[in-house]
């Protein structure tokens, strides 16, 4: 019967065309699905705050900030391709796991710490962001309303609480494999607000000109900001720009969706180059067209903070995408951290039918779909326990800069480098060896600043600061 669906135990299909040389069912994903979920996952939360980097860096330094981040991560992403595949020809299913294939000791363990918190921290910061998205929606049209003075104020938590429970339904998706359709929706909604952004700056550019107050190091001392601040804010803007580019923390998930054929590493570095290569002409565009449009006083979130009024219904449009992004983009970063807390578990407590039991839904319109209890009780914890964090530090630019601090070197750079240097057996001395690991050293000079900024950014917000009250 269409529509209809049916639950049987699960078991093994003797039919070898269904399954990889892994024994797992057969990998579908292409270049253009794995484009798609690497520009879901890198045009995200981070393209909004590109205004106000650029503001902090200025013509000169905000332009270079933004390509130089854009290479680093493309080429450790080529780096990283070619590290799916262990020495011994098997697959890694994890960055984990690639590490432990390549690296092993306790760089596994670090390597770990590094990924999985930062994963826990970006969902915290896409929970956080979509709500004020969602907040902006409902100010936008009080100010439509009543006059661009008006007090719209709204609070951010029962949208958080919104988002949190559409999370709940989509954390039940089994793997990555399943989330293909997601992640193509989510990449055009961030093409459309992207290029929305875009139009809205030129159209403020068109209208009142190229705003003055700009200049070619960004934010002035003495009339925009102290000097301690313009130190501070500078830090925070580079870990900002590193944060709009991270994706390295689930590329090897990613790349676990393709097919086999052609080989995974070919495949994914189009995919990476592509993907990279669109995300920078939106992020440079953002940044620039951004700061043109408002100058140094461009606000930390160029969609939500009102520097656009009008038209308030294409404003209220963006906003929408943002949230339709960002709910397929939380999926895309959760799913990494699930299934190793799943796997740990089934490793811990094999003998647990809780943990272990797993059904099979045939969805005629979806195929196949495992479904579990242990999986539905912890990731729905998971998901609760993450809202409530996001309405107790309602954030965002200093939450989002650290963590593009603290993802930046470990995951984007140090384990890519070091994973290549032991596959490739470079000497160590050696003139590729040095600058690699120069390369890696001034990367975490960049990271350690970017960190000290925002931490200290953060400081100063909890000053302010009022549990589950609105900064909107």
């Amino acid at each position: 019967m269409e529509g209809s669906f049916n639950i049987s135990m699960g078991g093994a299909i003797d039919d070898s065309s269904k399954f990889d040389d892994d024994g797992r069912p057969k990998r579908t994903g292409t270049v253009l699905t794995t484009s798609a979920h690497i520009i879901t996952a890198v045009i995200g939360s981070g393209v909004l705050s590109l205004a106000w980097a650029t503001a902090q860096l200025g013509w000169i330094a905000g332009p270079v900030a933004l390509i130089a981040f854009s290479a680093i991560t493309w080429f450790t992403s080529l780096l990283l391709a070619d590290c799916y595949r262990a020495p011994d020809g098997s697959r890694s299913y994890t960055y984990m796991d690639a590490v432990r294939a390549h690296l092993g000791g306790r760089k596994v363990q670090l390597c770990g710490l590094a990924q999985y918190s930062n994963l826990f921290g970006v969902t915290i910061g896409y929970a956080i962001t979509t709500s004020i998205s969602m907040v902006a929606i409902k100010r936008s049209n009080c100010f439509h309303r009543k006059g661009h003075d008006a007090d719209c104020h709204e609070s951010n938590n029962p949208f958080i609480i919104i988002f949190g429970i559409t999370q709940i339904l989509l954390c039940q998706i089994p793997n990555f494999h399943k989330l293909s359709f997601l992640s193509i929706i989510a990449a055009v909604m961030s093409f459309a607000y992207s290029f929305i952004g875009l139009g809205l700056s030129i159209a403020k550019i068109a209208k009142d000109g190229v705003n003055a107050n700009t200049s070619l190091t960004g934010t002035s001392v003495g009339k925009d900001v102290s000097g301690t601040d313009k130190m501070w804010n500078t830090f925070s803007a580079l870990g900002d720009i590193a944060f709009a580019y991270a994706f390295s923390t689930v590329l090897i998930e990613i790349q676990d969706t393709l097919k086999s054929h052609p080989p995974e590493n070919k495949s994914m570095k189009k995919a990476a180059l592509a993907g990279i290569s669109v995300s920078t002409i939106f992020y440079t565009l953002c940044g620039l067209l951004g700061y043109a449009a408002f100058g140094n006083k461009a606000p930390g979130n160029f969609l939500t903070g009102f520097g656009f009024y009008e038209p308030f219904w294409l404003v209220d449009f963006a906003n929408v995408c943002i949230v339709v992004h960002l709910v397929g983009a939380y999926q895309v970063f959760c799913q990494p951290l699930f299934g190793f807390v799943e796997g740990w578990s089934k490793q811990k407590w094999p003998q647990s039918k809780f943990i272990t039991k797993e059904y099979m839904i045939n969805l005629s319109a979806l195929g196949l779909f495992n479904f579990n209890f242990y999986r539905l009780v912890w990731r729905t914890l998971y998901v609760v326990f993450t809202t409530i964090l996001a309405m107790l530090f309602p954030f965002f630019n200093d939450f989002v800069g650290l963590l593009g601090a603290a993802s930046f070197w470990p995951l984007t750079v140090y384990f890519p480098i070091q994973m290549y240097i032991a596959q490739a057996k470079i000497p160590k001395n050696s003139f590729t060896w040095i600058w690699l690991n120069i390369l890696s050293f001034v990367c975490l000079i960049i990271s350690l600043l970017a960190a000290a900024g925002s931490v200290q950014g953060l400081i100063k917000s909890l000053q302010e600061f009022k549990p589950f009250q609105s900064r909107s």
